[in-house]
């Protein structure tokens, strides 16, 4: 996985996640990625009532994150051209930025 597994993810902010994927692309490998990180029990467990949905598509369309936030904001990325690592860096940026607690994590 080129994402380091050791990244921790923390979906406090995020209302919903929805991940769209045609499975046999060549270029959809980091958005799978990103889904087994967000996807995953210990990062569903730091947000109950977030809602994670995938849409497993068969047109050869690009892959796509669409997250949107508690606040209402939105982030999408298009996962042909980005790898997870970035994806994930993106999406913890975001998250921190949101969370209040999580600042003041980051400050110590």
């Amino acid at each position: 996985m080129a994402a380091s597994s050791k990244a921790t993810v923390v979906l406090k902010a995020v209302k919903k996640i929805a991940i769209q994927f045609s499975p046999f692309e060549s270029n959809v490998r980091s958005t799978r990625e990103f889904l087994a990180l967000v996807g995953s029990e210990k990062a569903r467990s730091t947000n109950m009532n977030c809602e994670v949905v995938t849409t497993v598509k068969h047109d050869k369309s690009e892959p796509v994150i669409d997250i949107t936030y508690l606040d209402g904001d939105r982030l999408v990325m298009k996962g042909a051209k980005l790898t997870s690592r970035e994806m994930l860096s993106a999406f913890q940026s975001q998250c921190t930025a949101k969370d209040p607690q999580a600042k003041n994590a980051a400050k110590k």
